[in-house]
């Protein structure tokens, strides 16, 4: 069991789409653009103009199971090539008669359009033998296993080999990986959730919000995430044995099956809370539920930012506006977390925004390094020695935030930014009553 060793082979492109190719519904949305499209075009076409008599496209990595071959590693590269290949006239379509999403969908028309317009450059002679070299002289590295765990082993190792990817892509096949005894439907539904998400997106959740949180309160760096630091988010193994892990996965099991069942009446709350950023996560299907979970609380914390202030109040001019905000959505997150957005009440946000915006009405320049200081109670200039987050997750009530009494901010130490920030300093003497 493992890799099939004679299906780890050099192959032309047109041997490749002989297999019978499929996009497990794990994948994420087809998303090349037209620049990355185009360059495939100019790559392809420049090699067969110079006469190369084999021109390498990289690798793939394939799972086999039942005499179909799922793409693990390499599907926006083939499925471009399938568009280019139908566009110079192959009748089979290869890949483009898979199901879709409405994404990929957009990406495919978007492609097909700017090839069709490249092809359409040649004569049909140069189109036929372009054709010809693109089928015949093109190679792949396929590597197909018959393990799906075993298929995103390779798929780590290529790429910590070549461009590093994204911290996000390295959690979801280690999560993946974890999930090897959950029911494929299962699976199928919570990874296309996470596909489904703004990668963008996804990415910010982790490196602006999730990672500095999980170290801030406990009073460490919250800078520098990257794919070396994302042990954070692996989580307890679903095999550890140890105390502590058979706590917090027979926890986070009672959670789901008290959800499931609609039998939580007796805790007071139609719902149970699912996770702490205090609290380990657990690796496998939890991780991508946990991920989701904290895209759609922060979403909420920004609506409400949104809804409760007026524009003025939180200002974007630049660099330092937009770490400051991050700041604030940043502590309404981990008390929400806390305490559920329905503890977030006119005081709450009096208060956190007062902490947040001390710093943007003391501070001339605000960098990351500035912000990451302040929230660990390490900045000279303001509220020195109050680290706020290590202070929240100590807390067993929400009104013992009220009992916190921040610096006071005269008009000296923010005479600079006063004028600059007219609205934030008004709406800080109000919330204070200076």
């Amino acid at each position: 069991m493992g890799l099939i060793e004679n299906e780890l082979s050099i192959v032309t492109v047109k041997d490749l789409f002989e297999l019978s190719l499929a996009i497990p519904e794990y994948q994420r949305p087809y998303s090349w653009n037209i620049a990355s499209t185009n360059t495939l075009f100019m790559d392809t076409y420049g090699a067969y103009q110079q006469r190369i008599s084999e021109y390498r496209l990289g690798s793939v990595i394939l799972h086999k199971k039942d005499n179909n071959y799922y793409i693990v590693d390499g599907q926006q590269r083939i499925t471009t090539l399938s568009i280019l290949l139908y566009v110079l006239g192959d009748e089979e379509k290869g890949l483009l008669n898979e199901q879709y999403s409405s994404l990929s969908a957009h990406a495919i028309m978007s492609n097909f359009e700017v090839l069709t317009k490249r092809v359409a450059e040649l004569q049909e002679t140069e189109r036929i033998r372009y054709k010809s070299y693109l089928k015949e002289s093109c190679t792949i590295v396929k590597i197909v296993t018959d393990e799906e765990q075993e298929a995103f082993q390779f798929f780590d190792s290529q790429n910590s080999r070549g461009k590093e990817l994204d911290p996000h892509d390295l959690l979801k096949s280690y999560h993946l990986r974890e999930m090897n005894n959950e029911e494929e439907n299962v699976k199928t539904k919570i990874i296309n959730s996470w596909e489904n998400k703004n990668q963008r997106k996804l990415e910010e959740l982790f490196k602006n919000y999730l990672f500095p949180l999980t170290q801030w309160y406990k009073r460490k760096n919250g800078l520098g995430y990257s794919s070396e630091k994302i042990s954070t988010f692996k989580g307890i193994k679903i095999n550890n044995v140890y105390n502590y892990a058979v706590y917090q996965k027979a926890s986070n099991l009672f959670v789901e099956q008290m959800n499931n069942n609609g039998s939580v009446e007796i805790l007071a709350t139609k719902t149970l809370n699912q996770f702490q950023l205090t609290q380990p996560l657990i690796a496998g299907k939890r991780f991508f539920t946990y991920t989701l979970h904290y895209a759609d609380l922060l979403e909420k914390v920004q609506k409400k930012i949104n809804d409760y202030h007026h524009d003025d109040e939180i200002p974007r001019r630049g660099p330092g506006d937009y770490y400051i905000k991050q700041l604030y959505e940043s502590i309404l997150l981990f008390f929400a977390d806390r305490f559920g957005m329905d503890s977030i009440n006119n005081s709450v946000m009096k208060q956190l925004y007062t902490w947040s915006y001390s710093l943007r009405m003391t501070m001339t320049l605000v960098y990351q390094e500035t912000v990451n200081k302040y929230a660990s109670g390490k900045h000279e200039r303001i509220n020195e020695g109050l680290d706020l987050f290590a202070r929240l997750s100590e807390m067993h009530d929400p009104e013992e935030l009220n009992l916190i009494i921040f610096e006071k901010m005269d008009d000296t130490k923010a005479s600079n930014n006063i004028s600059k920030y007219p609205k934030v300093w008004k709406s800080l003497q109000e919330a204070n009553r200076w």
